[in-house]
């Protein structure tokens, strides 16, 4: 997790990193989620063309963005 807040702080402000791990095997489950500040620091990563990191190039999606009485009403 450090290290991918490291290499995404490069592009701006990360306020969150999760990457969740498979409780049977211990091992990350191959995908994450990753909070930035500011729209404009998304749009930072999505300039550069491909990401690498420890060797293994990383595929990007961005997640839509949801107002907070979306997520309220979702957890309901």
């Amino acid at each position: 997790t450090e290290e991918l807040k490291e290499y995404f702080s490069q592009f701006g402000s990360v306020q969150r990193c999760q990457l969740p791990f498979d409780k049977d095997t211990g091992f990350h489950r191959r995908y994450c989620w990753i909070k930035f500040s500011t729209p404009q620091d998304v749009q930072n990563v999505f300039q550069k063309d491909s990401h690498i990191l420890e060797g293994a190039k990383l595929a990007l999606k961005q997640q839509p963005r949801r107002r907070r009485s979306q997520r309220k009403n979702q957890s309901e």
